[in-house]
């Protein structure tokens, strides 16, 4: 049998075999084979055509949506084990205290503006800053103060009527060693006359000695039991100094809040405030982990208070407590009052615009309290504050159009 004949001898053999497989498989895939054709002559069917037809007649033109595809979203809502303690700040008639008007703050049981879980209780509150020693402050504060900077019942009263503070802070300078070492009655008697001039919750500011402070704070607490005034603050320098048990038996009998003072350290915090617990109630207890201004370390400070919040949802007992921020911090950055160049001009609205920026930021950590200094600061943060507080009021019609919109 000669060559020819023996290949189409073998393929006659095969052929039938590999279309049986084919026809079964409907593919075969072949590996390390070498075809050789000389010849290659492919038959396509008449039907073929109809398949090959120009696209035009065989692609019909998309039509235009006419209407958004409605979807159902429902968000995650989440449960926390934790919540922040509700704390009252002043004292009504009723309750031993002469304030006309009291106000609550913290009892929140979700993040900050999680509004889509638990909205809070509580809105925060805005405290300004009043002096019984006039500090050396910007021109752009300056001019908004007339002449109360001698008369701190009359600036306190300013505060509240002209600017809407919801609470003021006496910062008792005058008390301070370096300064006047002004006795604990001289202060005690300023925080009277301003009790006297407005009916809102008081915050009363040390100079930072630890013992000077102390003692402030044992008189004014005892001169003015029940009034649930804020003494501002109790600190773990304190306790090296020997007094913080004192300050705080104090403001225990006399029913008093402290607010816990540490540089953005939650362990600290933490150490600080299991020793407050051994001397009077929780609910009696506030926290300020302090503020850094706006390029100055503000976000350290954002992040601290996020943290706290967040520990004390998941049940951190130590960290459930409402937070302050002294927001006029902002001020010590020079960029908010230094002539700096007309590139940054005007001076007027720098300051306002570095105050308000970073209490903004720490509003969205879950900040409650907010001890601020200029009105215009003051009225856009209460704006802010109204506008995230209001829950399903936004209407979206009314900003539809706002790439467009003339500004």
């Amino acid at each position: 049998m000669g060559e020819e004949e023996r290949k189409k001898d073998v393929v006659m053999k095969i052929g039938p075999k590999i279309l049986d497989l084919l026809e079964k498989a409907g593919e075969i895939e072949l590996e390390d084979v070498e075809i050789n054709i000389n010849e290659l002559e492919i038959q396509l069917p008449s039907t073929l055509g109809a398949i090959v037809a120009p696209p035009e007649k065989i692609i019909q033109k998309a039509k235009k949506p006419e209407a958004i595809l409605e979807a159902a979203f429902t968000p995650y809502v989440q449960e926390y084990p934790g919540q922040i303690r509700e704390i009252t700040l002043g004292a009504g008639k009723r309750t031993g205290g002469s304030r006309g008007k009291v106000l609550k703050v913290g009892g929140e049981k979700s993040p900050a503006y999680y509004l889509f879980e638990k909205p809070p209780p509580n809105p925060p509150a805005i405290a300004l800053d009043v002096f019984d020693v006039p500090p050396p402050l910007p021109k752009a504060i300056k001019v908004h103060l007339g002449d109360v900077l001698n008369d701190p019942a009359a600036w306190a009263n300013l505060a509240v009527e002209r600017f809407g503070a919801d609470l003021v802070t006496i910062h008792l300078l005058s008390t301070d060693p370096l300064i006047k070492d002004a006795p604990p009655k001289i202060a005690a008697k300023t925080i009277e006359n301003v009790l006297q001039t407005v009916d809102v919750p008081i915050i009363v500011g040390g100079c930072g000695d630890p013992k000077k402070d102390a003692e402030v704070f044992i008189e004014v607490a005892e001169r003015f039991h029940g009034e649930r005034l804020l003494l501002s603050s109790v600190t773990l320098d304190m306790d090296e100094a020997g007094v913080l048990s004192r300050v705080a038996k104090a403001a225990a009998e006399h029913d008093q809040l402290v607010l816990a003072f540490t540089a953005l350290d939650l362990n600290r915090a933490k150490e600080l405030n299991r020793k407050l617990y051994q001397y009077l109630p929780e609910d009696l207890i506030l926290m300020d982990l302090t503020t850094a201004a706006l390029g100055y370390g503000l976000e350290y400070s954002f992040t601290i208070h996020e943290r706290a919040r967040l520990a004390a949802l998941m049940g951190d007992a130590e960290l459930q407590h409402p937070t302050l921020s002294g927001t006029t911090n902002a001020w010590a950055a020079r960029e908010a009052w230094l002539n700096i160049g007309p590139e940054w001009e005007p001076r007027e609205l720098r300051g306002p615009l570095w105050e308000t920026v970073t209490a903004l930021c720490l509003l969205l950590a879950g900040v409650d309290i907010f001890m601020m200094m200029h009105p215009r600061a003051v009225s856009t943060v209460k704006k802010v504050i109204r506008e995230l507080s209001n829950i399903g009021g936004a209407k979206p019609e009314k900003i539809a159009n706002w790439v467009s919109a003339n500004i």
